[in-house]
């Protein structure tokens, strides 16, 4: 894994300064940023306000490497407070930047919540939690959180991860690795887009990891759409001593590939970073916490692209395990 040279997309004043007021003009008029249908609609009218250069930044990952850095968006470090002791922990802290991110998000598609997770939230808190230390989620802190597609278990999750640095005094890096960045063997190509094995919910997802109404349906790894190889991916949750040696040992060379290809993004506070979910698969370095209020601290908005086709059809006969995919913007 190297450190990358992450494509970058440099705010100037003028967009700074435009997003800024109007996330700062829906936070006085809610005074929160918690999900209501009244805040969502403000800010469905004020992105339709933005201009066309802060729209341009936001235009779709236009590289192979499936990201960029939106980097310009300032932020002071001591009056954000001190990192959460966990997202509930948070509530409204940091809410201008809760409806920065959304603002961005609405230019982008549409912002996307989880009825369990979080409280319904469109934007969520990423923090290290006492007694999570060496889960597989965002709330983890010691171990390596492996390199996974954003909520791989569900048919409806986000076409484009957004993780906004709030603190990062350690310089913690996200991990990175693009499919179109690989190289694969034609066979395991073929052998990975087959429906062979389910994802399962990750451990964010207690009611959806007890759901029996229906087998776990088996999906392809790998997809050849019409815009290039997609992929969804999770090996934590991914029950590979049920499939045979071929595929086992062709899973094993995608992840060797991914792991060949993989940047370390070390994000400072103020930048943001845009991940394709479709094309990356993201992780974490591990790191000490100290739950001393220094801690990193990133928020995290999910969005889904209308009209994209970068996913099976199949896919929309998937029961994602009882977990209902809210869509802020959704018609």
């Amino acid at each position: 894994m190297s450190p990358a040279v992450a494509p970058v997309r440099q705010l100037d004043a003028h967009c700074v300064d435009e997003l800024r007021q109007a996330a700062q003009k829906i936070l006085g008029e809610f005074g929160t940023s918690a999900t209501s249908p009244v805040l969502l609609e403000r800010v469905a009218e004020r992105a339709g306000e933005l201009g066309d250069a802060l729209r341009e930044h936001c235009r779709p990952v236009d590289t192979a490497d499936g990201l960029f850095v939106l980097r310009g968006l300032p932020l002071d470090d001591e009056a954000i407070g001190p990192t959460p002791a966990g997202w509930a922990n948070a509530r409204d802290r940091g809410a201008v930047y809760d409806i920065a991110l959304l603002l961005l998000a609405t230019v982008m598609g549409n912002p996307l919540a989880w009825e369990g997770q979080q409280d319904g939230r469109f934007v969520h808190n990423i923090v290290p939690s006492p007694g999570h230390e060496t889960a597989q989620t965002g709330a983890s802190s010691s171990v390596l959180l492996s390199p996974h597609t954003e909520d791989a278990f569900h048919p409806g999750r986000a076409h484009l991860l957004m993780l906004g640095c709030m603190r990062n005094h350690d310089n913690i890096a996200t991990t990175a690795a693009g499919i179109r960045k690989t190289r694969l063997a034609d066979e395991d190509v073929d052998l990975l887009s087959r429906p062979v094995l389910p994802i399962l919910p990750d451990d964010a997802y207690e009611v959806a990891q007890r759901f029996a109404d229906q087998a776990p349906p088996p999906v392809p790894t790998l997809y050849a759409s019409d815009e290039g190889m997609t992929m969804r991916f999770d090996p934590a949750y991914t029950p590979l001593d049920d499939a045979d040696d071929d595929y086992r040992a062709a899973y094993h060379r995608l992840s060797e590939e991914l792991a060949r290809v993989s940047v370390a993004v070390s994000l400072s506070p103020g930048e943001v970073l845009v991940v394709d979910n479709d094309l990356v698969v993201h992780g974490r370095v591990p790191f000490q916490a100290r739950y001393d209020g220094t801690d990193r601290w990133l928020k995290r908005a999910s969005v889904r692209v209308p009209g994209r086709r970068t996913r099976p059809p199949a896919e929309a006969y998937e029961h994602g395990y009882g977990q209902a995919a809210l869509e802020a913007h959704a018609s």
